[in-house]
């Protein structure tokens, strides 16, 4: 090879190594056009649950599947302050009357030393953003002021195992800037976290308060029935917020609810409320936002139940016309996609 030729070569691998190493660089760098799906694949996934078979998580996966992005489910994030059994927390984690909640004392560690005895980092390394979904009442231990469970009998719904994992798992994304979405009991860990306050059960609240409830939230299970359905009722986003870009309009009909908790009130945190619904007069929390984060948002309905029946997976769907449509379901998980790819 003459001197000319092989600088010709030499030349020619150097813009090769150098072209594809540009390659690279921009399917990983920041996406500045995140409609455009090709330039990153995103991995969302669901923060840690056992029962991975409930329609909280599965209808998740499919109104993820439908917008375009296979969800897994992540592994559990578990506190080495605390005791475990199995996936389950010790008992002598829990509350001393036995009724399954953290205890406490375990609920004050948690929020004191928080994932930095975890293994949150190595869980969340390769993850672009994070749901939580629906599910069990929230310890009250884990409210910024600690709470007593609500003392009704019939509601006796709490997963220590799931809170432990849910908050490190959450805190972890906040302080690292990863996108997350919280769905229901979702929004609900959002605002415990931030340090908002919580009604522990709709009814009694409204009860105490001398104004009628007739169940908005949640319907009632009728006598004799195996599944009790969501409920629809409309939602007012806030201009200009994340939510009402993301749905693309201020006005939701025929929202799926299901669930007999809520955040009260976000005085004083970094929480932002840009969703309600008004029942009697009190514009109940529908949606949060925190306004120190890029993408760090929950609602308390569920927009993934009304794809689901829908496109006809869900359990109850000849209903499904007096729930909000699937064109106004779907922009939402397409809006949460871009934002991960960013």
């Amino acid at each position: 090879m003459n001197c000319k030729l092989s600088r010709l070569w030499i030349c020619a691998t150097i813009l090769a190594i150098v072209c594809g190493t540009c390659v690279i660089t921009c399917c990983s760098s920041r996406d500045d056009n995140p409609s455009d799906s090709g330039k990153k694949e995103v991995r969302i996934a669901i923060a840690w649950r056992a029962d991975t078979d409930n329609e909280f998580c599965t209808n998740i996966v499919e109104a993820f599947r439908e917008a375009g992005v296979t969800v897994t489910v992540l592994p559990q994030v578990k506190a080495r302050y605390l005791d475990y059994d199995g996936s389950a927390v010790s008992m002598t984690c829990i509350d001393a009357d036995g009724i399954g909640y953290l205890s406490n004392a375990s609920g004050t560690l948690v929020r004191s030393l928080g994932y930095a005895e975890s293994n949150a980092a190595e869980v969340l390394k390769d993850v672009d953003g994070v749901v939580f979904t629906g599910g069990e009442d929230i310890a009250p231990s884990l409210y910024a002021t600690q709470a007593d469970w609500h003392h009704i009998e019939a509601e006796i719904d709490y997963n220590a195992a799931r809170d432990v994992s849910d908050f490190l798992t959450m805190t972890y994304c906040l302080d690292h800037d990863i996108p997350i979405f919280g769905f229901c009991r979702g929004a609900q860990m959002l605002g415990v976290v931030s340090g908002a306050t919580v009604v522990q059960d709709i009814p009694t609240w409204f009860a105490a308060q001398g104004l009628p409830y007739n169940y908005e939230h949640r319907r009632e299970k009728a006598e004799g029935e195996t599944y009790r359905d969501y409920t629809p009722h409309d939602v007012t986003l806030t201009d200009g917020s994340l939510l009402s870009r993301y749905f693309g309009t201020t006005t939701l009909t025929g929202c799926p609810s299901w669930h007999h908790q809520a955040i009260l009130s976000t005085e004083g945190t970094p929480l932002r409320v840009t969703a309600t619904t008004t029942v009697s007069g009190i514009d109940m929390v529908e949606g949060v936002e925190r306004t120190d984060k890029d993408c760090a948002v929950g609602v308390q309905f569920h927009p993934e139940a009304a794809i689901v029946k829908h496109i006809g997976k869900g359990v109850n769907n000849a209903n499904a016309s007096q729930f909000m449509t699937y064109d106004a379901a779907l922009p939402l998980f397409r809006a949460f996609i871009d934002e991960c790819k960013q």
